[in-house]
């Protein structure tokens, strides 16, 4: 399909849709609100759905490309009114699947080798197929059960190609909306082209997969299944495959008597831990990428797959979001306020007391309910929406810990609806803080950065004397600058000695005049007298 042809589906949609009548007119320029007042798209009858609705069939019809950006805004609440971001999590990547020969010849031109000789048994009817990739069950020659992902077909030309379109249409937005800057739409699409972009490349899952599954090695509370290195490759991913039980399938967890409570709080120790201890978080936590292990209902054990997109924060944000999040369950405002300008988070000038103030109006709402039925998720969402009105810019690494927070405690309120997040999360940041600060946990960081200070050790006398001879060098041009002032002030004070002396002299020259020549006194005077103001003036300046 050819960009105009794109471009006129779009609109199509648009007008089918009447997502026209989703703009306020009035505040647009006048000739926008004119095309907008006279335009064919009026004819159309304005559907009786709701407007989140509406956008999120607009998007379904529009392609998969669209809809994995719908679900990407979906997790920007603090961009989106509720409604809109509620209707946009429902949207669904299925798409049908393409044709299993292609699967095979881009799997053999992958890795160099024919299907049979890669596997034992592959099924050419795919498990599951999505906008980027579908996935394929097979079975190695050493026995293995394994599932084959494999990336469509031309799919990142069509990305790239609707990607171009989504800035186009971001730009516009930014610019005619008016809330088009507050929205920032161009920052969005281009948090999605990376998400996207980097989701096109398996092997970078892959790594991630093996990541996490190494993380999680001596834990029973999450297993990652194994990747098949010497089978996979950019377009191709093998996995061992699992059997576990769909994460939503609440009935098939209590036939086998699991214990819900204790596995909605592990979820929320899983994601703790990846934030604090590993620093490498699974981003995409959604129910579909979640399973459970059907071995020891009694201590279940979580099963995550899909490791496309991963988060991490920096070591300053780790530390800035622990004492955040303990300082906002005490109702510290005024610590929140100030930790959010040390961290910089919001810019230095701002006014803390301003600042503590909407906090404040923010949290004690919230915390009026009882602590079960506080959303975490949804308050750091209020929390940077709140923070945005003091131009905070919302990192795209704070956003993954949003949108996860928000998945794993809906997930959790699902499997058990009186989970207490908070009393699994405020002993685990306290000791983790703890941790960090301690000797043990000092000697830790300390021994982490030894071979790069073992490094820069030999070249501390040569930077040392260089700081030396800088600062004396400073110094001098210090003193050379201050004689130099010195030399100037006192050629000044010369130059106005000098002009005091001659209105004096001339003065003393004018009353002498008049002295010998009483007749012309008068005039001669007043010719001195403006002489010498003029010469004094003249002097001066």
């Amino acid at each position: 399909m050819s960009r105009l042809q794109r471009i006129s589906k779009i609109a199509h949609v648009v007008t089918r849709y009447r997502l026209d009548k989703l703009i306020d007119t009035d505040r647009l320029p006048g000739s926008l609100s004119l095309l907008f007042a006279v335009g064919p798209w009026r004819l159309f009858p304005e559907p009786t759905m709701s407007r989140g609705e509406r956008i999120r069939l607009a998007l379904e019809e529009l392609g998969p490309v669209f809809v994995k950006f719908g679900q990407m805004l979906s997790t920007r609440r603090d961009l989106l009114p509720p409604d809109i971001a509620d209707e946009l999590a429902k949207l669904q990547d299925q798409v049908p699947p393409f044709d299993s020969q292609l699967a095979i010849n881009i799997i053999e031109q992958t890795l160099a080798q024919p299907i049979a000789e890669l596997y034992a048994e592959f099924d050419p009817s795919p498990l599951a197929s999505a906008s980027v990739a579908q996935v394929h069950a097979a079975t190695l020659h050493s026995g293995e059960e394994v599932v084959v992902k494999v990336v469509r077909p031309d799919i990142e030309k069509v990305i790239r190609q609707d990607i171009k379109l989504l800035f186009s249409i971001a730009k516009l937005v930014e610019k005619y909306l008016p809330d088009g800057k507050r929205l920032r739409p161009v920052e969005v699409v281009d948090d999605y082209q990376h998400t996207i972009l980097d989701e096109l490349d398996l092997q970078r899952e892959g790594a991630n997969t093996s990541q996490l599954r190494r993380n999680s090695e001596q834990s029973d509370l999450l297993y990652v299944p194994n990747v098949f290195w010497d089978y996979s490759g950019h377009q191709v991913l093998t996995m061992e495959r699992i059997h576990g039980i769909p994460v939503t399938d609440i009935e098939a967890l209590k036939a086998q008597n699991t214990n819900m409570k204790l596995l909605a709080e592990r979820g929320v120790e899983i994601f703790f831990s990846q934030v604090f201890n590993d620093n490498f978080f699974h981003a995409d936590m959604h129910p579909g990428n979640i399973f459970v292990s059907r071995e020891h209902p009694d201590q279940p054990t979580y099963i995550g797959i899909d490791c496309a997109i991963i988060g991490s924060l920096s070591d300053s944000d780790q530390y800035y979001l622990a004492r955040n999040l303990l300082a906002i369950f005490q109702r510290d405002y005024r610590a929140v306020a100030e930790l959010h300008v040390e961290c910089g988070w919001v810019p230095p000038y701002t006014r803390v007391n301003d600042f503590e103030a909407a906090i404040r109006s923010v949290c004690e709402p919230i915390f009026q309910k009882p602590i079960s039925e506080i959303s975490f998720g949804q308050l750091l969402i209020y929390l940077f929406q709140t923070a945005r009105r003091f131009e905070m810019e919302v990192q795209p690494s704070l956003v993954l810990l949003q949108k996860t927070l928000l998945n794993i405690e809906g997930l959790g309120r699902e499997l058990y609806p009186q989970l207490d997040l908070w009393s699994t999360a405020q002993p685990f940041l306290e000791t983790w803080l703890k941790q960090r600060y301690s000797p043990k946990g000092i000697y830790r960081q300390f021994k982490k950065y030894l071979p790069e200070m073992l490094e820069l050790l030999p070249h501390i006398p040569q930077a040392t004397q260089d700081y030396l001879q800088n600062t004396k060098q400073i110094r001098t041009q210090l003193q050379e600058q201050q004689q130099r002032l010195a030399t100037l002030e006192q050629s000044r004070n010369k130059r106005q000695r000098r002009t005091v002396l001659t209105a004096i002299t001339l003065l003393i020259a004018a009353a002498g005049t008049a002295w010998f020549n009483e007749q012309s006194f008068e005039l001669q005077t007043s010719q001195w007298l403006l002489l010498i103001a003029a010469i004094a003036l003249l002097l001066h300046r």
